[in-house]
């Protein structure tokens, strides 16, 4: 199997850039405007996103480390699969028990979603810029 590599455009991982900025920026200002939350609650969300995220790149990674021929365990992989699920589920039991209107649960999981998928991006952004694209790779 040949594997033909091709950097990301400037506009691609600017765009990824500015998602992740976005998403991340409008999720945390509408944490800190949320004056009905308590602070535990704010934690809560805040502690999500952040497990979210390291989550979703965790992931991204397996997943191209296998593809590259990498070696990935089992176990890592699954946690990682896991991990992606634990937080989303984790958004939604907390958004579904939370006292907000449904505009700000909506505003919370959408920010979340459009953060988790530029987090995804700006890795493999990260990852295939990094990469020798001077040759095709072999026996994948």
């Amino acid at each position: 199997m040949t594997i033909e590599y091709q950097k990301p455009t400037a506009a691609f991982v600017g765009a990824s850039w500015a998602a992740l900025f976005l998403g991340v920026g409008a999720y945390l200002i509408g944490l800190w405007n949320a004056n009905t939350m308590q602070l535990n609650e704010k934690g809560y969300y805040f502690t999500v996103i952040l497990y979210g995220l390291f989550s979703a790149v965790s992931l991204q990674k397996c997943v191209r480390d296998r593809l590259e021929g990498i070696p990935v365990t089992g176990i890592y992989y699954g946690l990682s699969w896991l991990s992606v699920a634990i937080a989303i589920v984790l958004l939604a039991v907390g958004l579904w028990n939370a006292t907000l209107m449904p505009s700000e649960k909506g505003f919370y999981a959408m920010a979340f979603a459009l953060s988790m998928f530029a987090a995804i991006a700006v890795q493999k952004n990260t990852r295939d810029s990094r990469h020798d694209y001077t040759h095709k790779e072999e026996n994948l």
